[in-house]
């Protein structure tokens, strides 16, 4: 998809000049790229208009430059901006100019075709696993995002990113096994179970916490303690009463 913009050329960056342009209703913006750094103003609506669309971050746009000094028409891809979280509105822009020779390097998102996979009527879990795919290519032939059809997969069935169809003049950067999306099987309700109470306390083979044993270890080793002097007690008590004997016998022998 491609946009036509007309922009303005501006003087003077920092935070100063850019909030009395948007005092005045325009949204500072960047285009940079090609060797050199062009500082403008846009018209919020229009650049609206571009965000909105399904393929804003890949859109072509050939730029208008007013008050440019070199190269009025420019073409260039919105790179990134800053949103205010209050009001919605855009408080800035960059763009990167693109030569319509050398390639680029660009995240598209993928869109899914072919409607419901078979699996889902079977109960099975659809997982969207790569929503944006990293490609190179010209710009001529960017496309505005990947279509994949799964409606064919079954339960346990996947597409990995190696099984798209190549477009003559893109090449993935990402690593062709990763999977893009699959249908999994459903979870059931004894496997949700298993999952809930595995490792919760009382659960089969779970282990006393160390602490406790610890714990519990000192208890014994006090208990065992206080029961070794308790005995040496009683047996203290007891040796006096032994040796009594002998000694009243040897004061009956004097008399």
């Amino acid at each position: 998809m491609k946009f036509d913009l007309t922009v303005e050329s501006r003087e003077g960056g920092g935070k100063g000049p850019a909030r009395q342009l948007r005092r005045a209703g325009r949204v500072p913006a960047v285009l940079y790229g090609q060797g050199e750094c062009l500082l403008l103003s846009v018209k919020p609506d229009e650049l609206v208009k571009i965000l909105r669309s399904q393929a804003g971050s890949t859109a072509l746009i050939s730029l208008a430059i007013n008050g440019a000094k070199s190269k009025a028409k420019r073409t260039a891809l919105l790179r990134e901006f800053q949103v205010d979280p209050i009001t919605g509105s855009v408080l800035h822009a960059d763009f990167f100019e693109v030569a319509m020779d050398k390639p680029i390097r660009v995240k598209v998102p993928v869109h899914l075709t072919g409607g419901q996979p078979l699996g889902l009527k079977e109960g099975g879990v659809l997982h969207h696993v790569l929503r944006q795919l990293h490609i190179e290519c010209l710009p001529s032939v960017l496309p505005d995002f990947i279509e994949v059809d799964a409606s064919q997969l079954q339960i346990n069935q996947g597409i990995h990113l190696k099984d798209i169809p190549k477009t003559e003049g893109l090449r993935f950067l990402d690593d062709l096994e990763h999977m893009v999306v699959s249908v999994a099987a459903p979870m059931t309700d004894a496997k949700l179970e298993a999952l809930l109470t595995a490792g919760a306390p009382g659960a089969e083979g779970a282990k006393e916490p160390e602490v406790a044993v610890k714990g519990k270890a000192v208890a014994e080793g006090a208990a065992g303690a206080e029961a070794g002097k308790a005995g040496d007690a009683k047996a203290g008590a007891a040796a006096p009463k032994a040796g009594a004997a002998p000694a009243k016998k040897e004061a009956e022998k004097k008399k």
